[in-house]
């Protein structure tokens, strides 16, 4: 008796633990009647299913990433190009999901790599590469973001991002994008060497125009003030001769006489009784 007892509740507990699940705060699920969904987007918590009869898949939805090994494109000049992208996805329908990719997230990873590979293949071929590598990356990202979502959203999965970490050139590329960027930025420093050389001449010639001006006022205004001061000391002597022009004669020739025998060498030819000598001669008067 004892031992059906055990049976009967051992098979009360089966029955009991198949007809309970729990879903978690970062899954969603679909409960499935002989391989069809007769329930989607089941929310966390704990619930029940008939047994046997129902069985239950649980999926992540939380935000996945998709990291695919780096992939060779080439640009339109038809240069290859080694490209390095990853994608971040999530599972917004999980009925589609189930249905398109029969729940498998690796076959959802195949398909988001197809497509993005695709879109980047068109974008890069569509492009130089010094159009690539000069910041449209971003742009590129964005237009696969769009074209993936929108292709994606069939299979009940949102698109969070697309970005591309790495491009990098094959190595003939890279010296002749190399050599063009240094053609280029020689190039400038020459443009940017002679337009301040341009400009430095023309201060200079400025300069050079103002100085000249400026001593030309000087001189100008000199000559006045000399002209000024010589018509000046003119009157003066003019007016000192007309009072006493006697002493005026005397005064001319002391001055004379100094500016004459200034130094002891010098030796003059002249006649004693010249008008030069003439206060010498009556110095005794």
């Amino acid at each position: 008796m004892k031992s059906l007892f055990s049976i009967f509740v051992a098979a009360v507990l089966f029955v009991a633990s198949s007809s309970v699940y729990v879903v978690n705060q970062w899954q969603t699920g679909v409960v499935l009647r002989l391989g069809e969904i007769v329930k989607a987007d089941i929310e966390p918590g704990l619930h029940f299913k008939t047994p046997f009869i129902n069985n239950v898949r649980l999926f992540d939805s939380r935000l996945q990433t998709l990291d695919a090994a780096p992939e060779d494109y080439y640009t339109v000049e038809k240069k290859k190009l080694e490209v390095d992208s990853f994608v971040k996805w999530r599972i917004v329908d999980v009925k589609k999901f189930y249905t398109t990719m029969n729940g498998d997230n690796r076959l959802a990873g195949m398909r988001l790599g197809q497509i993005v590979q695709s879109g980047l293949r068109d974008e890069f071929g569509n492009r130089t590469v010094k159009e690539v590598i000069s910041g449209e990356r971003v742009e590129i990202a964005q237009k696969i973001k769009k074209t993936t979502d929108l292709q994606a959203e069939s299979f009940g999965i949102e698109i969070e991002d697309v970005r591309i970490k790495r491009i990098d050139l094959a190595k003939d590329i890279s010296e002749s994008v190399y050599q063009r960027m240094n053609a280029e930025r020689n190039r400038e420093a020459k443009d940017l060497r002679s337009k301040g050389t341009e400009t430095a001449e023309k201060i200079k010639a400025d300069a050079d125009r103002q100085r000249v001006v400026i001593l030309a006022d000087a001189y100008s205004k000199a000559e006045i003030l000399r002209g000024e001061g010589d018509a000046t000391a003119a009157d003066i002597y003019a007016k000192s001769y007309g009072k006493n022009p006697e002493f005026y004669a005397f005064y001319h020739s002391i001055n004379a006489y100094k500016k004459s025998f200034n130094n002891k060498s010098d030796v003059m030819v002249v006649d004693p009784k010249s008008d030069f000598f003439k206060y010498f001669n009556e110095s005794g008067k």
